[in-house]
């Protein structure tokens, strides 16, 4: 599955694999669970909805 993350600030959208998304998810919140957060992201994205975690937005790319 890929997703489109940009960050708070940017226009841009940039096109990004699973292991991407956990590798931020991990940077953004080092005592966090990143997997579990990745699992709530594609349920939250699987109805078109963008989601905002910390500094980063996510959807999935259709």
């Amino acid at each position: 599955m890929k997703f489109l993350t940009q960050y708070i600030n940017e226009k841009i959208w940039h096109e990004v694999s699973e292991e991407e998304v956990i590798k931020l998810l991990e940077a953004t919140f080092s005592d966090g669970d990143a997997i579990g957060t990745l699992t709530y992201i594609k349920s939250a994205c699987q109805n078109g909805k963008v989601i905002t975690v910390g500094d980063s937005r996510y959807k999935i790319k259709s």
